[in-house]
């Protein structure tokens, strides 16, 4: 028997109450994406009840167990048997509201957040804490509790605790007084649960392997479904057969989810996919009639077909729709579907020609770009593109209507005035996501219209003046140095700028070699823009500069920019998100003002300026390229006189005789853009995959990997098919929209076998496959693969999955032992293989 109730943060965290993670719960785990996706519940929340007090928002259920110490009086110990990672996250979320507000409003907060939902302030030892996280989270959690120079480390839980202070340092309006006091109330009084408390017999470890094993819960397709077909008990037979099943047949269970989504944002851009079935279903409570039912379905099922076809744009029968398709398909933003799916419905219904469509979604492709370029790419992106067909409703030229609306307001639309400024210092490779630079390069490429077009898919991004600059390249950059001027200040400004990159199939060839010997490869190369680099005698800031103001000439005839009389000062020093960069350094970490100044598209100098003067969460970790403190530090608290140099000490940076912090403890630019979510390539490009014989396949699981995934786990997963395919193994790819990878070995009977398959978000082992393939028939083959694979630190699959498709997620293998282990793995599987065939030839 079990006892529910909802309850709100502050009524499960008042009162002398521990919450103990047992120690079979797995560690904190939560990834950005999901801070992020409650970081935007909470704001939105915080701004909902103004107008709504009483808003609330359910984050789903926590089960609880009575401890077995509890007694009639001190601490109520419960066991957490599942929610950990959402109370975990909720208690360091309250820990960075209760140090922003001593630090930005009172002192006073510190002790009242920690008093009611933090600490049990009259016990002693371990009971103070309200919650206990397993052991190997410990030591992060308190540091993070107590405010110790070791709050917000580099693992999970010092991730989560930073990411909250640097959201909350973003959100803070100086000219709002009370804004992160409305965030801390919507946490605690507006964050709600099911909170389920079992009663003492109750097997807790059983509850906990039921709640994270059992089937595939019901999507909100499959409500909305079941729904739909109970309001038509006499229509239901016909529709299902005319109308959902041709719908269902068209898209997988995810599409069409997402046409139901996409169908209410363009009402309501609000909607959230998670709230899909309720509203839904509250559109379709109005409804009396089978009939008026029967009509919707219909409608949707239209809405489906054009669907299909931005998601495989090779079915566009007209030319020019079916490239600006492909391209914003190739993009990877889904955000641009509603308008998409408006346009292709205006040209159904006859209201749009071809010809206006195309020309709309250029104006979406040219939008996508410029912002990329101007280091802008995602800010306020969704808000944007989920407003726009709200605007377009009533225009009669809809291509003109998205045009001017694009260019209205603050929305980094990047000028035809400001562009060439904007290549020369915004660090492109730093911006947007891997694919996406290598598709604007791409793109480029193509502009030049050459007889004799290259294949550009398999190429990589190739720096001119390499990331790791030899004695001879050095010398390129100080012959245009003028006095004053340092050396890694101006390397660093130019590096990652458009103008230093291209295209290549030479990456491993180039590296850090000479310019003359680039020279000479890039001058064979089929690529114009190679080509046209070739042509330059030096390479250094002039020319990369030079370069830029090319490039922009092409992009200027190649995207239309805004329309005339919207200049948006698009490029001032993005002083916030150098604010957000330094407040989320760890502790046991420094940075440079170069460095710095690379990832805001600005100079060394005034970032200095800026550093010095305002004041700055962490700036005494802002150092000189040597690792040095600047000669005019100064805290920015009145009367501090403490030693800057002492204060690292403490935090963790190691210093040498001459006070210098350790290189290797250094946050450099591109671990800088990661800590502010930029998506980035970690400064290597990764080599092709095999193509399985179908190379467009074999891109759409690149690109889907690099949108899931950080460059060290993508970086693991291309390591992990190449060795199968040294060991002798061929890839498949799925034809599915989630795009799979499989691992093929071909046997000598002419079948084939398979021990996992790869998706963009984690890998699957297929016992339940292999249990009817010779020679994995034997129970007592796959049971050593499954010990095989639990030598991997952190995978323990049960006995009981043998029979099942357990998954391992990709950052599993981003830590080097793992990914020995797990090509291990594979090599013994094949092996396996081998000497059973070779076993049965004998026979």
């Amino acid at each position: 028997m079990v006892a529910a109730r909802e309850i709100s943060v502050q009524q499960l965290l008042e009162g002398t109450t521990q919450y103990q993670v047992p120690l079979y719960q797995r560690t904190y785990s939560w990834k950005r994406a999901q801070m992020e996706r409650l970081w935007a519940d909470v704001v939105q929340l915080s701004a909902d009840r103004m107008t709504d007090p009483g808003a609330t928002h359910f984050m789903g259920s926590l089960v609880l167990a009575p401890g077995a110490g509890n007694g009639p009086g001190g601490v109520h110990e419960y066991l957490v048997v599942d929610g950990q990672q959402r109370l975990t996250t909720l208690s360091l979320l309250l820990a960075a509201i209760r140090d922003h507000r001593r630090e930005h409003e009172f002192p006073e907060h510190f002790e009242r957040i920690n008093e009611k939902y933090l600490l049990n302030k009259w016990e002693k030892g371990d009971h103070r804490y309200k919650l206990w996280p397993t052991q190997a989270d410990r030591e992060s959690y308190r540091a993070c509790i107590d405010a110790t120079p070791h709050a917000g480390g580099q693992d999970g839980v010092g991730q989560a605790y930073r990411f909250f202070q640097s959201a909350l340092l973003t959100e803070d309006d100086p000219d709002d007084p009370l804004d992160i006091e409305r965030i801390e109330n919507a946490v605690i009084s507006g964050l709600s649960m099911v909170c389920v408390t079992t009663v003492e017999g109750d097997n807790t470890h059983r509850i906990f392997e039921s709640l994270n094993n059992t089937g595939l819960r019901l999507t909100q397709g499959d409500l909305l479904r079941n729904y739909i077909f109970m309001r038509l008990p006499n229509l239901g037979e016909s529709v299902y057969s005319s109308l959902w099943r041709p719908l269902q047949d068209g898209l997988s269970p995810e599409d069409l989810e997402l046409l139901f989504w996409l169908d209410l944002v363009q009402r309501d851009p609000t909607v959230k996919q998670t709230d899909i079935y309720e509203k839904q279903r509250h559109r379709m409570d109005r409804f009396q009639a089978e009939e008026e039912i029967r009509d919707d379905v219909a409608r949707l099922a239209r809405l489906g077909g054009l669907l299909h076809l931005i998601l495989s744009p090779e079915q566009e029968s007209d030319p020019t729709v079916r490239l600006r398709l492909q391209r914003l398909k190739t993009w990877g933003t889904t955000t641009v579907y509603p308008t998409l799916l408006f346009l292709l419905d205006l040209r159904e219904q006859g209201r749009a020609s071809s010809a206006t469509v195309a020309e709309a979604m250029l104006y979406l492709e040219s939008f996508l770009v410029r912002r990329l370029l101007a280091g802008r790419a995602t800010m306020n992106l969704n808000r944007i593109l989920l407003g726009a067909v709200a605007e377009l409703t009533d225009v009669s030229n809809v291509a003109t209507g998205l045009h001017q609306y694009l260019s209205s307001g603050r929305k980094y639309f990047l000028t035809d005035s400001e562009l060439v400024a904007a290549l020369k210092i915004v660090p492109f490779y730093l911006n947007g996501r891997a694919h996406q630079r290598r598709l604007i390069l791409q793109w480029l490429e193509e502009s030049y219209q050459s007889p004799e077009p290259v294949d550009l898919t398999s190429l990589t991004i190739e720096h001119v003046l390499p990331q790791t600059p030899t004695s001879a390249w050095q010398e390129c950059v100080l012959a245009e140095m003028t006095e004053g001027e340092d050396f890694s200040t101006v390397y660093e400004s130019v590096l990652h700028t458009l103008g230093n990159l291209t295209l290549t199939g030479y990456n491993s060839s180039l590296s850090n070699s000479p310019y003359p010997k680039k020279r000479d490869l890039l001058l064979k190369s089929g690529l114009r823009m190679n080509q046209e680099i070739a042509r330059e005698s030096e390479w250094g800031r002039a020319a990369i500069y030079a370069r830029a103001e090319g490039l922009a000439e092409r992009i200027k005839k190649t995207w239309p920019g805004p329309l005339a009389g919207t200049e948006m000062t698009t490029l001032d020093p993005r002083w916030k998100l150098m604010e957000q960069a330094v407040a989320s350094l760890p502790s046991g970490t420094w940075t440079t003002y170069g460095d710095l100044a690379a990832l805001i598209g600005s100079h060394a100098m005034p970032v200095g300026q800026r550093v010095a003067n305002k004041p700055i969460k962490n700036g005494h970790r802002v150092l000189q390229a040597a690792g040095t403190v600047a000669p005019n530090f100064r805290w920015y608290e009145e009367g501090r006189v403490d030693d800057p140099l002492t204060v690292l000490a403490e935090e963790g940076i190691r210093l040498d005789d001459q006070g210098r912090a350790d290189p290797q403890q250094r946050m450099l630019v591109d671990s800088l853009a990661l800590l502010v979510g930029a998506d980035i390539d970690g400064g290597v490009e990764l080599p092709p995959l095999p193509d399985g014989g179908a190379p467009e396949l074999r891109d759409s699981f690149v690109r889907q990997l690099d949108e899931r995934q950080n460059h060290s786990e993508s970086a693991a997963v291309h390591e992990i098919i190449r060795a199968w395919d040294a060991l002798g193994g061929r890839v498949g790819y799925g034809t599915a929209e989630n795009t799979s990878c499989f691992l093929l070995w071909d046997k000598v009977d002419g079948s084939e076998i398979w021990p996992v398959i790869i998706y963009a978000g984690h890998l699957e082992v297929v016992f339940q496959y292999i249990a009817s393939r010779q020679p994995f028939d034997d129970l007592g083959l796959r049971d050593e693969l499954r010990l095989r694979l639990n030598e991997l630190d952190g995978v323990e699959i049960g006995e009981e999955r043998l029979t099942k498709r357990p998954n391992l997620q990709h950052e599993t293998f981003s830590r080097a032992e793992n990914l020995d282990k797990m090509i291990g793995v594979l090599a013994w599987f094949t092996e396996t293989i081998r000497t059973w065939e070779l076993q049965r030839t004998a026979i």
